[in-house]
């Protein structure tokens, strides 16, 4: 895997280190100690001697090994010399946290371009500029300034926004819910969703991937690697800019063009990616790909106590192709031996409102026995 030493490296520097509480080089140091990473860390500080005890070096060409990846946070009229400083150490990947390029206009996005074109002849990979980091929870790392750490998980988790990123993970720890990793791409000069997307379908620590993203640099190639990675995971994305005011919104955050919305939709359904419109639905279908395997088939079976929501659910599968299976002739004979007369014994199968729990396990077990049937839509009206 290419990106192993970029979400695991054996050594890592931070290069704008502080010590100062609040600053994100502080934080950022607190972060990667918190997270119990095991590798090396040096800390980049000219300015200080040690920050909680860890030595400070002047610059990353005093560091005494080579750096696999370097977390920078240092102002961004710096950063291209801090660049080829890096190469010298071999590093490979670079983290760039500060912000201050195309973002902000012209003169911005020159730079970016510019640090980018030097970052590829050093044959230094860049995440960012103007991101909020990463996260792996088995390596561990937080390599990024957001103190959550989610627990061990098998969503992957990519965002355009730093801030997204942390109301993700606020939310995330609350809900008890785990993650592989979480990168957030800020500008994407370099590394984006097709990186990580190559990278996660092989990475068996990720089981789904989800993203959210305002735009993508390169359709084509995007089309291509979404297509062959959601024949093996399932991808979800949730797509800002969707309106003009949106797409200007979008322009002005991370100097990304935005693209018509009709043409995601396209682009989505053509590669087998999965369209969240809400952040509730981009976690509920993650959560749900998740902790349940890919069904091998088609045919579907639907439990329910009400009439109405069932009625509801056999729509939805219709709309999305997706097939009300018959059930075989035995498995109806054998939930006709204990559900009430009044029930429903063909799909759906309407165990009543006054279903308790033995009902719904009894119905459950006889309909996990139908060969016909792949997957089992459960509905429960309170």
């Amino acid at each position: 895997m290419i990106f192993e030493s970029f979400f695991c490296p054996d050594s890592l520097a931070v290069i704008g280190a502080a010590r100062e509480e609040g600053k994100v080089g502080h934080t950022i140091v607190d972060n990667i100690i918190a997270s119990k990473y095991k590798g090396d860390m040096f800390l980049i500080n000219p300015k200080a001697d040690e920050i909680h005890g860890i030595k400070c070096y002047d610059s990353v060409l005093d560091i005494p090994k080579d750096i696999e990846l370097a977390i920078i946070v240092i102002p961004s009229r710096f950063i291209s010399k801090v660049i080829e400083e890096c190469a010298e150490k071999n590093c490979r990947f670079a983290i760039i946290i500060s912000a201050g390029f195309k973002e902000t206009g012209i003169k911005g996005a020159i730079m970016e371009r510019r640090l980018i074109e030097k970052a590829k002849t050093l044959d230094i990979r860049i995440l960012g500029p103007n991101c909020l980091g990463m996260i792996d929870t088995t390596c561990p790392l937080n390599a990024s300034f957001s103190a959550n750490m989610p627990k061990r998980g098998d969503i992957g988790f990519i965002t355009q926004s730093g801030a997204l990123g942390t109301a993700v993970l606020d939310w995330a720890k609350s809900n008890k819910i785990g993650f592989s990793k979480i990168v957030s791409l800020g500008n994407k000069a370099d590394i984006s969703e097709n990186d990580l997307f190559e990278e996660w379908v092989q990475d068996n620590k990720t089981k789904v991937i989800s993203a959210y993203i305002e735009g993508v640099k390169d359709g084509k190639e995007f089309l291509r690697i979404s297509s062959k990675v959601t024949k093996k995971k399932p991808i979800i994305i949730i797509k800002s800019g969707n309106t003009d005011a949106g797409a200007k919104a979008v322009s002005s955050h991370t100097g990304t063009l935005a693209g018509s919305s009709k043409a995601y939709d396209a682009a989505f359904k053509q590669s087998g990616i999965i369209r969240a419109n809400t952040l509730k639905q981009l976690f509920d279908y993650s959560i749900a790909l998740s902790g349940q395997p890919i069904p091998k088939g088609n045919n579907v079976a639907i439990i329910t106590n009400a009439g109405g929501p069932g009625i509801m659910a056999t729509d939805a599968c219709e709309q999305n192709n997706i097939n009300i299976a018959n059930l075989d002739v035995k498995t109806i004979e054998k939930l006709k031996k204990f559900l009430p007369p009044a029930a429903n014994f063909y799909n759906p199968v309407d165990v009543l409102g006054d279903a308790l729990a033995d009902r719904y396990e009894k119905t459950l077990a006889v309909i996990e026995q139908d060969k016909n049937i792949n997957a089992i839509i459960v509905i429960l009206t309170p």
